[in-house]
């Protein structure tokens, strides 16, 4: 073992009595001490610390050869080392239940004459169900579109602010709304959802915030609404963009200052609650046309999120595929993928996202008697399956929908394709007429698509 620096016995004796992992790493990577919570998880068994001290950072936790920064990935110690501050990111690392998403904080320690001689790294689990690996429920995905999601996620599901959530149809916007509840003060109560898009306009107001006997035509007795439901909890407003307008001053009060009466009271009830909202509309375009109310759409949207469409998750189409199969084709059947079928699934574009593929699995697995699924079942599936959508316009917002959004990523769409295709190719067995009946195009469309890669 390469000589190490002698560290700091008071530092390291504070670090042991942590309840999280932590160590104390050089600025060569190298780990000086390691905290009993941190042995447990990464070291070997036994938790001995001299399986760990003296290795790097990156080796223990990625076991990789290198830094994270020269492995693609963003690195806390070099970002600390450059800003001198306190840096967060978040990894997938190597653990003893297998690869999970941790939160990293690294900070700095000043040497006796101002130099930053010591790093102390902290590591938490994620407090939300997400997976790097295909799982059977939680969000799933490790491309840096997700992993950027997920670190906002992160980051916000402890506080006490408004989240909107951005994104086109079938991206898991209530996914995701559950995961900010689960990672808040606020999990252990309910997490209450409200379909903003199919209630009526004259329903609205008293399923949200009740209504007392006698307030209207049939309202035989007192009911409490989802405002009450969700007390000390978080209300879910999936689709907000459809609240009537009439009503968003009411919800807007109730953001404000967490009061709001019931339908037919004068009496001021209070709510202790988070607010999450999600829409696939552009509410902003909807400000502009005065249907939606700006003060309502910034108090929304203190943090908002984007949820990345599928087409930009580049790698995530196969670790949802084999989680969904489990889904909709569960044991003891027990359905794979070759590697021709997979390559044809990830060539699509998705504009329905992660329910398109999830709809599109579930035809090709009834379509499949065996336990294999090839690229033939997957064509199949696509040639059955309901035409595109061609760019309606979303009502009110004036605005193009998810479908219509595709046009202008044709290039990245190509790329995909692209990809895909040597994928494909590399899978293939058979002759390049049967790859081109597997992928649903001519001969001649597939041999000049060779061409033109060098293949």
């Amino acid at each position: 073992m390469p000589h190490l620096p002698a560290p700091p016995a008071e530092l390291v004796s504070f670090l042991e009595g942590l309840a999280d992992p932590h160590i104390l790493l050089d600025d060569r990577y190298r780990i000086l001490a390691a905290n009993g919570a941190y042995r447990r998880q990464f070291g070997a068994a036994g938790g001995a610390e001299g399986s760990v001290v003296g290795r790097t950072c990156h080796a223990v936790s990625h076991h990789a050869s290198v830094p994270c920064d020269q492995a693609g990935e963003s690195c806390p110690l070099a970002q600390a080392r450059a800003s001198g501050q306190c840096e967060r990111v978040l990894h997938v690392h190597h653990t003893a239940q297998g690869e999970e998403y941790v939160q990293i904080e690294l900070i700095p320690v000043a040497g006796a004459e101002g130099t930053t001689g010591f790093f102390v790294e902290k590591m938490v689990p994620l407090p939300v169900a997400a997976q790097p690996v295909p799982s059977a429920q939680g969000l799933i995905g490790r491309s840096p579109a997700f992993q950027k999601m997920l670190g906002l996620v992160a980051r916000v599901a402890p506080s006490r602010a408004a989240v909107l959530l951005l994104g086109e149809s079938g991206t898991g916007k209530e996914l995701v709304a559950h995961a900010v509840h689960q990672g808040s003060l606020r999990a252990r109560r309910a997490l209450v959802p409200v379909d903003c898009s199919s209630m009526p306009e004259a329903l609205f107001e008293s399923e949200l915030f009740g209504h007392e006997k006698g307030a209207f035509t049939g309202a035989a007795q007192a009911r409490p609404g989802l405002v009450d439901a969700a007390d000390g909890g978080t209300l879910f407003l999936d689709e907000v963009g459809d609240i009537p307008l009439p009503l968003q001053v009411k919800l807007l009060r109730l953001l404000e200052t967490g009061t709001y009466r019931r339908v037919g009271s004068t009496e001021l009830r209070h709510a202790d609650l988070r607010v999450v909202s999600a829409t696939h509309r552009n509410l902003q375009h909807m400000v502009a046309a005065g249907h939606f109310r700006e003060d309502l759409y910034y108090r929304l949207s203190t943090f908002p999120i984007h949820l990345p469409p599928l087409r930009e998750r580049q790698g995530d189409t196969a670790l949802l595929a084999r989680a969904l199969l489990e889904r909709v084709a569960p044991p003891p059947r027990a359905l794979q993928l070759s590697g021709a079928a997979l390559a044809l699934l990830e060539a699509q574009p998705y504009p329905g996202n992660v329910r398109e593929l999830r709809n599109l699995l579930e035809r090709t697995a009834l379509l499949c008697d065996g336990d294999s699924i090839g690229a033939e079942h997957v064509q199949q599936a696509l040639a059955c399956g309901l035409p595109p959508l061609a760019g309606a316009v979303g009502e009110g917002a004036g605005e193009p929908r998810a479908s219509a959004a595709l046009a202008g990523s044709s290039r990245q769409r190509r790329l995909l394709d692209d990809e895909a295709l040597q994928k494909a190719l590399a899978a293939h067995q058979g002759s390049r007429a049967a790859l081109a009946q597997q992928l649903g195009i001519s001969e001649r469309s597939l041999y000049r698509r060779l061409k033109n890669l060098g293949a």
